[in-house]
């Protein structure tokens, strides 16, 4: 299951280890007893979200293959209860890949941690263009430093956040519940948002059951669907 981010960005589930009632399993073994019946179980990890019994949730895992910009991956590494493993720039050279915004924010004057989206078209337009040609500029001055023979290591030294990595993130179902709390907000930066809600709509495709409890009991944000199923 992949869903693309960004112009040039993915969210890929590429593995997965326990479903739903893998939460189930781990609560009921405290008795000595598994699972029961399909209505028993799914009420069983409602009964273990309203009531903030999350452990039992970190036996669903998630193994995620990510494409972003380095500056959102800054924001990703830290929701530390992760195992991370990301493309080097020591060993393999970039490509002229680069997130390029298709809208400028200014600051929120009313949210100093804030910004929104620019009114004004021409500031817009010149701010893009202005971003664009340090990129430009930037892979050229790193072009030119691996030419001449500079380590990789070295090169990539003039390069923007805004280039694109790679990396595998492999997550439990409890992380993932406080990294789309944190995330999947208003108040996170808009890049990391629809990366939220990326691996919102895996989490739920996947772990339908869990999903719908934790957004009825456990989920702070203000960008999923917090409507009530039937």
């Amino acid at each position: 299951m992949r869903i693309d981010v960004l112009d040039k960005g993915f969210v890929e589930l590429v593995d997965r280890m326990g479903d739903d009632y893998s939460a189930v399993q781990a609560a009921r073994v405290s008795y000595g007893k598994g699972l029961t019946s399909k209505d028993r179980d799914d009420r069983l990890i409602r009964y273990l979200m309203e009531h903030g019994h999350h452990s039992p949730f970190e036996h669903i895992v998630f193994k995620f293959h990510l494409k972003l910009p380095i500056f959102v991956m800054r924001q990703l590494v830290r929701h530390r209860i992760a195992s991370i493993n990301e493309r080097s720039g020591r060993y393999t050279e970039f490509s002229d890949e680069w997130y390029l915004p298709d809208s400028i924010r200014t600051p929120d004057g009313e949210n100093k941690q804030g910004s929104v989206e620019c009114a004004d078209k021409a500031i817009t337009q010149k701010a893009i263009a202005i971003i664009e040609e340090a990129y430009k500029n930037a892979f050229v001055a790193y072009s030119r430093l691996i030419e001449m023979g500079v380590a990789k290591e070295m090169a990539r030294i003039v390069l923007p956040t805004s280039m694109y990595t790679e990396a595998f993130w492999t997550i439990n179902g409890r992380s993932i519940m406080n990294f789309l709390n944190q995330r999947a907000d208003s108040h996170a930066q808009p890049e990391i948002q629809l990366y939220a809600s990326a691996i919102a709509e895996i989490f739920e495709a996947k772990c339908p059951v869990v999903y719908d409890a934790f957004i009825r009991y456990n989920y702070t944000g203000d960008l999923l669907n917090k409507e009530v199923r039937g």
